[in-house]
C-alpha cells in the first residue's frame, strides 16, 4: 500500500470516526446536553449540513493544489473536534459539529482525485477503496473506542482523541502525499458544467435516497441494539466493531468489483443488500443473534457502494469539475444522513418502536436501487464493440488462421 494512500486513509479515519461516533455516544451526549434522544439527532444532522456547506471550499479553492487542500481540511478537523469536546450546551455542540463537518465532503472529493492519480493503471477503484478503508476502519475500531471512552471516562475525551489523531494525520500528509498539480481551472461556473447532464443527478439521487434509508435506522442503532437486541449497553462498542468490520469488507469488495464490472451496477447491488437488510430489521422480532447479523449486513451494503459512486462522480466531472464531483457524493451522502436521522427520529417520537425507523427507510432504499439500475441501463450498456469488429470477406471464410 502506497504511503500516500496510508496518509489519506488516516484522514478518512478521522472523518469517519467524527461522523459515526455520535451514534455510539448519543445517549451520553444527550444526557450531558439535557436533551432527549430524538432531539440529540440534531447533533448528527448538524455534521451533515456542515459537509454540504463545506463543499464551497472547493468552489473557491479550485486553483489550490490538492495536497495543500488536504492540509487545510485537517486543520478544520482539529478545530471542529476541539470545539465539540469543549461544548457546554446543545447549541454550542450543534455549532461545533457543523464546523467538524465542513471539511468532510471536500476532503473525500480531493482524496479521491489524489488516489486515482497515484494508482496503478486499471486499479483506480481499488486505490479509492483503500483510501475509504480509513473511514470503514474508523467504524470498526475508532467508533467502538470512542464509545468506550464515553462510557468509562467522558464523551468529551472522544472528540479530544479525534483532534489528536488529526494532528498526527496532518504530519503524515505533509511528508507522504505527493504534490499534484491543481485541476484544470474551468472557472466557477465551469466546475458545475457536468451537472447539466442527467447521469450525475441519477447517481446523486441514488446516494441521497440510499443513505436516507439506511440512516433512518442507523442513526439510532445504539439504542436499537439495547432495546430490541437485548444487549447490555456495555456490549454496544463490540457490536460497533462488528458493524465496522462489515464496512471494511463491504468497501474492499465493492472496490474490487468496480474495477471488473459496471460501476453503477456494483452500486445498485450494494444498495439492494442494504435495502433487504432494512426490511429484515423491521420484519424480524429481534434477538441477540439477528440484531448482530443485521448490523453487519446493513453496514456491509452501506460501504459496498462507496467506491463505485465516488469513481462515477469524479469521472463525470472531468475537465474541471473532478473535485466538485467527488465532493458531491459526500454532500448527497450527508444530506441523506440528515434527512434519514430526522425521519427516523420523527418515527420514534410518534411511536416508540425501534423497528419502525427501518421500515421508514425501505422506500428510500428501493428508489435508490431503481435510479442506479436506470443509470446502468442507459449509460453502461452501450460500448464501441460493434464499431471495432473487423469485417470478414467471403474469400476469408474457410481459410486457415495463417491465411486469414
Amino acid at each position: 500500500m502506497k504511503k500516500s494512500l496510508i496518509a489519506l486513509a488516516s484522514g478518512a479515519f478521522a472523518l469517519g470516526a467524527a461522523e459515526f461516533v455520535m451514534m455510539g455516544i448519543l445517549p451520553q451526549s444527550a444526557h450531558a446536553m439535557q436533551v432527549s434522544i430524538p432531539e440529540a439527532g440534531h447533533f448528527i444532522s448538524a455534521y451533515a449540513i456542515g459537509v454540504c456547506v463545506g463543499t464551497l471550499i472547493l468552489v473557491f479553492g479550485r486553483r489550490v493544489p490538492p495536497k495543500r487542500l488536504i492540509v487545510i481540511f485537517m486543520i478544520l478537523i482539529i478545530i471542529g473536534n476541539l470545539l465539540s469536546a469543549a461544548s457546554v450546551n446543545a447549541p454550542m455542540l450543534i455549532l461545533a459539529r457543523f464546523v467538524a463537518g465542513l471539511p468532510h465532503g471536500a476532503f473525500f472529493g480531493t482524496a479521491t482525485l489524489i488516489a486515482k492519480s497515484v494508482a496503478d493503471p486499471g486499479k483506480e477503484a481499488k486505490a479509492v477503496s483503500l483510501m475509504i478503508t480509513g473511514q470503514t476502519v474508523a467504524n470498526m475500531l475508532g467508533v467502538p473506542a470512542g464509545t468506550l471512552l464515553a462510557q468509562y471516562l467522558s464523551w468529551r475525551m472522544t472528540f479530544a482523541a479525534l483532534s489528536a489523531w488529526a494532528v498526527l494525520t496532518l504530519f503524515l500528509v505533509m511528508i507522504w502525499v505527493p504534490d499534484i498539480a491543481a485541476i484544470k481551472d474551468a472557472g466557477i461556473a465551469g466546475q458545475f458544467r457536468f451537472l447539466r447532464r442527467r447521469g450525475p443527478w441519477l447517481i446523486l439521487g441514488a446516494v441521497f435516497l440510499g443513505n436516507a434509508g439506511v440512516f433512518c435506522w442507523w442513526s439510532y442503532v445504539s439504542p436499537w441494539l439495547v432495546t430490541v437486541g437485548g444487549y447490555p449497553a456495555e456490549i454496544v462498542p463490540l457490536l460497533m466493531m462488528l458493524a465496522g468490520f462489515g464496512m471494511v469488507v463491504g468497501g474492499l469488495a465493492g472496490g474490487t468489483l468496480t474495477d471488473k464490472w459496471r460501476h453503477a451496477g456494483t452500486a445498485a447491488l450494494g444498495q439492494a443488500i442494504s435495502g433487504i437488510g432494512l426490511l429484515l430489521v423491521f420484519l424480524v422480532p429481534g434477538s441477540m443473534l439477528s440484531t448482530g447479523l443485521f448490523t453487519f449486513w446493513v453496514a456491509f451494503g452501506l460501504f459496498f457502494i462507496s467506491s463505485p459512486q465516488q469513481i462515477l462522480m469524479v469521472e463525470a466531472g472531468k475537465d474541471g469539475g473532478e473535485l466538485i464531483g467527488g465532493a458531491a457524493v459526500q454532500v448527497a451522502f450527508n444530506l441523506g444522513n440528515a434527512v434519514g436521522s430526522i425521519v427516523g427520529g420523527a418515527t420514534l417520537a410518534a411511536r416508540n418502536d425501534y423497528h419502525l425507523p427501518a421500515l421508514a427507510g425501505v422506500p428510500f432504499a428501493v428508489a435508490a436501487v431503481v435510479l442506479l439500475i436506470v443509470y446502468s441501463w442507459r449509460h453502461e450498456t452501450h460500448t464501441d464493440a460493434l464499431q471495432r469488429m473487423r469485417q470478414i470477406h467471403s474469400a476469408e471464410i474457410g481459410s486457415t488462421p495463417e491465411q486469414a
